[in-house]
C-alpha cells in the first residue's frame, strides 16, 4: 500500500520506502562487517519487526538465520502494564550463538530491556540491537541500539511495519498518523 492511498489519515511522511531501503543497505553493510566468519541469528519481536526482518536479511550478503518472538506488555490496554509476557517464544536454541534483535521501533524501551535481559539468560555469545525507528523523547529506559535507522519526533507513527489497530502495518513508508484517526492522543503514550 503506498503512503498516497491513505493521504487523508496522516499529516506528514517521515520516510518514504526508498529511504528505509537506503538507510537498510547502510546498516546490513556495518552488519556484515561486524559479523564477518560469524553465523547470526536475526530474531524479529512480532509483529511490526517483520517488515525490518525481511528487508535486512535481503539486503545482507552472507546467510542468516531468523527466528521471531512475540512478547506483550499492554494486554488490552493502550498505555504499558509493565509486566512484560511471552506470547510465542523463540524455536531455535541460542546458546553460543551471535544474535541480533530486529525491532521496528523503539518507545519507551521497557519491554526491549526486560527481552535483552531474557535472552542473556539463555546463553548466547552476544546480543545486538537493530531498530529502523527510535523516539529518543519517549526513552524510559535506555536500550543499547547498535545499528540504528533513524531517530524520530515523539508522535504516533505506522507504516512499514507499524500499525493502529492492525491497520497501516503495509504501507510503504513511516508517516505520522492523524490525530482524528486515533482520537487525539498517542494511545503508545
Amino acid at each position: 500500500m503506498e503512503l498516497s492511498d491513505v493521504q487523508a489519515d496522516i499529516t506528514k511522511v517521515l520516510y518514504t520506502e526508498q529511504e528505509l531501503q537506503e538507510r537498510l543497505a547502510v546498516l546490513a553493510r556495518r552488519i556484515e562487517t561486524d559479523y564477518e566468519g560469524k553465523e547470526l541469528l536475526l530474531v524479529a519481536v512480532l509483529k511490526g519487526a517483520v517488515m525490518v526482518l525481511s528487508d535486512l536479511a535481503r539486503e545482507l550478503k552472507f546467510h542468516a538465520h531468523m527466528d521471531f518472538m512475540a512478547v506483550s506488555s499492554y494486554g488490552a490496554s493502550t498505555q504499558s502494564s509493565g509486566v512484560v509476557r511471552i506470547v510465542k517464544d523463540l524455536d531455535a536454541d541460542i546458546a553460543g550463538r551471535h544474535v541480533l534483535i530486529v525491532e521496528d521501533i523503539i518507545d519507551s524501551g521497557l519491554t526491549l530491556n526486560w527481552l535483552i535481559g531474557n535472552l542473556q539468560s539463555r546463553g548466547p555469545a552476544s546480543i545486538e540491537v537493530c531498530a529502523m525507528l527510535r523516539k529518543p523523547d519517549a526513552v524510559k529506559e535506555p536500550v543499547d541500539v547498535k545499528y540504528l535507522g533513524f531517530d524520530i519526533p515523539n508522535e504516533f507513527v505506522v507504516g512499514y511495519g507499524l500499525d493502529f489497530a492492525e491497520d497501516y502495518r503495509n504501507i510503504r513508508g513511516v508517516a505520522v498518523l492523524a490525530p482524528h484517526v486515533y482520537g487525539g492522543e498517542d494511545p503508545h503514550a
